[in-house]
């Protein structure tokens, strides 16, 4: 049934409506408002429910933000080459800005960039935004663009991004606004690349990343690295519309059930990656929304295969058939996820193999091959950590089975703070997790390819390099998506690592909060938030 606005009411009294709704009248006024305009309770609560609906939707300026990640470390950097977790990124969007950003339905916008064109996806032409600005009052211009990109070419900056970086064999300026990009060989998808955090642009000759010297939405005020940031309004950014806020404060609280609790008594405007088992908890709870955004991140088991035990034959495979990964969709993440097949293109991407198939919960085949590679008895450690969401209820999944068959697993869990610097890429078995990325060109060439900074297993094959290398420069979409289901194939059979489900992540946040929305970088706006949301009074 839909209850349709009194005859006598006119859209000038929405207006006005909505206009006391942001001069912070309280409901109990507006009620008694529109008694007076001759409007009857129950009409008046119908309308009072449309005019605040409006309200949330209209981008409001004010107010002090602060928003609660699950990762932190004295390892968090503003030097945007060097990010490798989501506190990174989210400063890198509060900071700086991109040539390109990519919207919601996985599309590249110019960004800093006001136009990128190419004749052959091999040679590219950038043409830059005028009258932007540095926080310093300095100019943008090429210079900074080609010393931004070239960063990523130096091994002693040590850019997460090198391998992808690799590929541009030529960045010079071509006038003072012009830059000019030449790959090895062509790759169309160029300008999603340059929309990766990592990509940043800083300013020429940057070297102190103590603070952040950028273009973006707002001036770094505060940086605690492991501790906090701060952030005032850019009041010479060079958009038109944002930022809303006058101020963000950005900080981790690893522990999932904290972060809910600061949330629910209003310490905090914005809780990110809610755990799925909290969901209940905010069910039918005022005053608290979700954002659910499936974009392709997951938690991984990650078996090095250059250490025992991965080096052993058998133990990768008895891992495979160890896992339920029904159990862990279902019981650990509350339907939040689709089953994985141990490869990292998600089921979000057009290029999905959906002829691969997860390896079967079989104890029984576990266990004959961990008697293969001499293991059944022997003590195991798999190190779990919050920091890696939902590894430790993923553990003691696996810890359980294995228990079943005279496997003998031991759960290192340990903290949150220096997991990531500590641990990840390090320990022989651990978890990791590995937040969405736009192609999957990205995802092998950071991951998989031989030369990978984070190779979680250590895999190698030149095989897997070449095919990738073909797959990079193809337009026909027939044979590029041929080559990335071979691919596919290959990382599920022959690395290790294991990918039980693609999960979706969850922001929770209070419905003050306007602007939010999914993106395929991954939660919060792909970690861009700042830039975009609102308070509404």
């Amino acid at each position: 049934m839909t209850t349709e606005r009194p005859t006598n009411w006119t859209d000038r009294d929405s207006r006005l409506l909505e206009g006391a709704l942001r001069q912070g009248a309280t409901r109990r006024e507006l009620l008694h408002m529109l008694m007076v305009a001759g409007v009857g309770l129950s009409a008046g609560g119908t309308l009072l429910g449309i005019a605040e609906r409006a309200n949330a939707a209209t981008p409001m300026r004010g107010g002090h933000l602060k928003a609660a990640g699950w990762s932190a470390s004295i390892a968090d950097t503003l030097d945007p080459a060097k990010g490798s977790n989501t506190t990174d990124y989210v400063r890198a969007c509060t900071f700086y800005n991109r040539l390109t950003f990519i919207d919601r339905a996985g599309v590249p916008q110019m960004e800093l960039a006001e136009s990128i064109e190419t004749p052959d996806a091999q040679t590219w032409q950038i043409t830059l935004r005028k009258g932007v600005t540095f926080h310093n009052g300095k100019s943008f211009g090429a210079e900074d663009v080609v010393y931004s990109l070239q960063r990523h070419l130096d091994p002693e900056v040590g850019s997460k991004v090198n391998a992808i970086a690799k590929q541009m064999v030529e960045i010079s300026a071509t006038g003072a606004l012009g830059v000019r990009i030449v790959l090895a060989e062509p790759n169309a998808d160029l300008p999603t690349i340059l929309g990766l955090h990592h990509f940043a642009i800083i300013a020429d000759g940057t070297t102190d990343f103590t603070t952040a010297n950028g273009t973006g939405p707002f001036t770094c005020e505060v940086f605690e690295p492991g501790v906090r940031s701060v952030g005032q309004r850019n009041d010479s950014y060079f958009k038109s519309e944002g930022p809303y806020l006058d101020s963000v404060e950005f900080f981790a609280i690893a522990d999932a059930s904290a972060r809910l609790n600061a949330l629910m008594s209003g310490d905090i405007q914005i809780a990110a990656k809610i755990n799925p088992r909290a969901m209940r908890t905010l069910e039918g709870r005022d005053g608290i929304s979700t954002l659910t955004t499936t974009a392709g991140n997951y938690t991984d088991l990650n078996m090095r295969i250059d250490l025992d035990p991965g080096s052993k034959a058998g133990f990768i495979e008895g891992m495979k058939h160890l896992v339920n990964r029904e159990a862990i969709q279902k019981s650990v993440l509350r339907g939040f996820a689709d089953i994985g097949n141990d490869q990292p293109v998600s089921p979000a991407s057009r290029y999905y193999n959906t002829e691969l198939k997860p390896a079967e919960f079989d104890p029984d085949r576990a266990k004959a091959a961990f008697d293969k590679a001499g293991l059944l008895g022997v003590e195991i450690p798999i190190v779990a950590s919050e920091a890696a969401a939902s590894s430790v209820d993923m553990a003691t999944l696996i810890q359980q089975a294995g228990a079943g068959i005279g496997m003998n697993i031991r759960i290192d869990q340990v903290p949150a703070d220096g997991y990531w610097s500590n641990y990840w890429l390090k320990a022989p078995v651990h978890f990791g997790h590995i937040n969405p990325r736009p192609t999957p060109d990205i995802l092998f060439s950071l991951l998989y390819s031989s030369d990978a900074p984070w190779n979680e297993s250590r895999y190698i094959s030149s095989r897997f390099d070449s095919l990738l290398k073909e797959a990079r420069g193809l337009t026909d979409e027939s044979k590029r998506t041929e080559i990335y289901w071979d691919l596919q194939e290959m990382v599920a059979q022959q690395a290790g690592t294991i990918i039980p489900a693609y999960m979706s992540n969850i922001d929770a946040y209070t419905d003050r909060l306007g602007g939010l929305e999914p993106n395929p970088l991954g939660g919060l706006n792909g970690y861009a938030f700042s830039e975009y949301v609102w308070l509404n009074s």
